[in-house]
């Protein structure tokens, strides 16, 4: 049976909490997943070669990983994002080349003269390793997704859950309300059609019309909207058992995760509450977010 959603000017389902944290420097989401050197194309390994180690956390998008390989190889901007025209990227057709995704969180050596294509590509097939195994495979067919839904999902979990520990509750959160037939409602999908990151969402960011605005369009976004790690694959597949519908930091280290509404506006007030109060740690403002 259909359960009806509250309505969506007082609907508060994200953490909201993690984006703070990371842009004040007081977290640091980068894998300690080491890939091997990408050697420069057209020659071997000069053992006298300078190299670069560049590091892409878990949870970037696409356009910061862009910038961060202009970056590492001193290209002029732009130039990452150019090469995608010439990269042969093994995605899944339903990404229709576009990587958005695939581009495998992890610590990479790059070799001095190495192109750009050379490290997306060898972004991708690192992706598709980890995530087109045989157990990932049956956990996204366990949930009724194919491996892409299942990476669009991971890239929910990596930008909503606000620990390791959330991640198979956040996922599961996914899991049920698509059963039910309720709109995902997640922050972080306006925060990618917007091209931001804010804890701050209002009621006209939520009838912003974009296929990433899961507040007005059901099921999943079309594309991920972040690039996830193997932690936030593996609970995709694996959600953890429970009959939640609703969550949020009320503050660091709080989650609370519920199926009853009215108990999840109580403690929508409760995070309101505390980011009225001025922080140290986390730099919010004083602004009342809407619940």
């Amino acid at each position: 049976m259909q359960m009806n959603t509250p309505p969506r000017n007082t609907i508060r389902l994200t953490r909201r909490g993690r984006a703070v944290l990371i842009a004040t420097g007081a977290v640091v989401a980068a894998t300690a997943v080491a890939v091997p050197l990408l050697l420069t194309l057209g020659s071997g390994d000069d053992e006298g070669e300078n190299r670069t180690t560049l590091v892409i956390p878990e949870g970037w998008r696409s356009a910061q990983v862009y910038k961060a390989v202009d970056k590492a190889l001193a290209l002029p901007a732009g130039s990452t994002k150019k090469s995608l025209a010439k990269a042969r990227l093994s995605l899944p057709a339903d990404a229709e080349g576009n990587p958005e995704g695939y581009l495998f969180p992890a610590t990479y050596t790059l070799a001095e003269k190495v192109a750009p294509e050379s490290v997306l590509t060898t972004m991708v097939e690192t992706a598709a390793k980890r995530f087109n195994g045989g157990q990932v495979t049956a956990g996204a067919q366990r949930n009724a997704m194919n491996v892409y839904q299942a990476v669009i999902v991971a890239s929910i979990i990596q930008a909503e859950a606000a620990t390791k520990a959330d991640m198979g509750k956040v996922a599961r959160v996914v899991v049920n309300r698509l059963e039910r037939g309720m709109p995902l409602q997640m922050d972080s999908t306006l925060n990618y059609a917007l091209n931001r990151s804010t804890l701050d969402t209002t009621v006209a960011d939520t009838k912003i019309n974009s296929p990433y605005n899961s507040y007005q369009r059901m099921g999943l976004p079309p594309t991920p909207i972040a690039n996830p790690g193997e932690d936030a694959m593996r609970a995709a597949v694996n959600p953890t058992p429970g009959d939640w519908l609703y969550f949020v930091t009320v503050k660091p280290g709080d989650t609370r995760f519920t199926a009853n509404y009215e108990e999840h506006l109580r403690n929508v007030a409760e995070f309101n509450e505390n980011r009225r109060k001025p922080s140290a740690t986390t730099g919010a403002s004083s602004a009342t977010p809407r619940a």
